[in-house]
């Protein structure tokens, strides 16, 4: 299976903003972000001139690292995106936000997505009462998102129990059961990312 393997802190450092990709690490001092401002590599502080195909890749790197998404499964979110009602963009964020290790992530259940990511694939989620371990299936309102109940004793989960999690209005979840659900479809407003999706559609429309 293809991965990401570049370091998570030059990420950050390459797009020029967090990403949110090492859990409390991003809100600390300890933040790549922080200490190094300047994108990664010999020339580094050197990059200045960027052109209009730059800035359009650039947002588009952006969002697929910040989702651990890669580029064939990235461009058929794009595609579908394309083929529904609406503002394209919007709707290929909305798709994004409901993997299920996005929602993993937005529930406070992992302390990253790539965190996330690896809860789902270790099979400790079931969607509905039946187990799931594909960190990109899609979740739809109505789901109920639950940690399988004989691993809710696991110490990361136990730590879980009582925790106040800031959340979209989309999600709830309750850490005393550690049991939550979909509300409602996301909207642009509840993706709190600096995104300019415009230039992604604009980059897949050359």
């Amino acid at each position: 299976m293809a991965r990401l393997l570049d370091a998570k802190c030059r990420q950050c450092r390459r797009e020029g903003c967090k990403l949110f990709l090492k859990g409390e690490k991003c809100t600390s001092k300890k933040c790549s972000i922080e200490r190094r401002p300047v994108a990664p590599g010999q020339h580094g502080e050197g990059r200045k001139k960027v052109t209009q195909y730059g800035t359009q890749l650039r947002e588009k790197q952006k969002v697929k690292r910040a989702y651990g998404i890669l580029e064939k499964q990235f461009k058929k979110y794009y595609n579908e995106a394309e083929r529904m009602k609406g503002v394209v963009g919007e709707n290929m964020l909305s798709l994004i936000e409901r993997r299920l290790d996005n929602v993993i992530y937005r529930m406070g259940i992992g302390a990253s997505r790539s965190e996330s990511r690896q809860i789902v694939n270790h099979g400790h989620i079931t969607v509905n009462g039946r187990k799931v371990n594909i960190p990109s299936y899609r979740v739809k309102v109505g789901d109920v998102i639950e940690i399988k109940e004989n691993k809710k004793e696991k110490e990361p989960f136990k730590l879980l129990k009582g925790m106040k999690v800031i959340m979209p209005k989309w999600l709830e979840f309750n850490s005393e059961t550690l049991k939550g659900s979909i509300l409602a479809l996301p909207t642009r407003e509840d993706i709190d990312m600096n995104i300019r999706e415009h230039l992604i559609i604009e980059l897949y429309s050359r």
